[in-house]
């Protein structure tokens, strides 16, 4: 493909992707689309390589209105959406230097040797301890909050190349909605929590009005 029509799709699809608060109910995504959609956020970076992340694909229409009564922001997109997701992040037991986790994803993943691991975990917990002081469970399992993001970004965007619509979600109370999935059975709240959520469908309705940022100058320095 020419690079200036790669170009041009990639900004095609940043202006199509809006906060779709409504969706289509009657279209559904593709198993395809959204397999890619998946891998997008399995693909995606995280620091150290370290993957802190679930997620939680929300088909059981009784779990989405459990959802929805502790969920403000999500009124019209759990009724509709084709998917509905709720992102998960790793709590402090698996994301600090020394946890078992990270010593798995090293070894079975990653496939580094004995010896690469240790000195790896030795730079984890100067990182932790010194760079970034992540001290405290808030800390780290906020650290793995925003490495979860990266991988909401990649889904937007993703679904957006595709012509799928979505609708990245903060809007719920985070201990009641935790409740709600570890009654469940599809939360193990020792490990992980709530990062956020996100809807994907087909828009009900054109956007009411266009697309509204700040200009790039405003936005981006240039130090040379």
């Amino acid at each position: 493909m020419n690079p200036m029509d790669v170009k041009q799709q990639i900004m095609e699809a940043l202006n199509f992707r809006h906060a779709c608060k409504e969706f289509d109910p009657a279209r559904k995504i593709a198993d395809g689309d959204f397999d890619l959609i998946l891998d997008a956020a399995r693909l995606s970076p995280s620091s150290f390589g370290f993957e802190p992340w679930k997620f939680l694909v929300v088909q059981n229409g009784d779990l989405r209105e459990k959802i929805r009564t502790v969920s403000w922001g999500a009124q019209g997109q759990l009724p509709t959406a084709s998917h509905f997701v709720v992102l998960l992040a790793r709590k402090a037991a698996d994301v600090r230097y020394d946890a078992p986790y990270l010593k798995r994803i090293m070894e079975e993943v990653q496939k580094s040797p004995a010896e690469a691991i240790v000195a790896r975990m030795e730079r984890v917990k100067g990182f932790q301890e010194n760079d970034f002081r992540l001290t405290d469970e808030r800390a780290l399992f906020d650290w793995a909050c925003k490495q979860t993001y990266i991988a909401l970004g990649d889904m937007l965007t993703v679904a957006a190349l595709l012509g799928i619509d979505s609708c990245p979600i903060e809007g719920f109370n985070r201990e009641q909605l935790e409740a709600v999935l570890s009654q469940a059975g599809v939360l193990d709240g020792a490990h992980f929590g709530v990062a956020c959520m996100a809807a994907f469908g087909y828009r009900a309705h054109a956007p009411v009005r266009a697309k509204t940022r700040r200009g790039i100058a405003e936005v981006a320095e240039w130090i040379k």
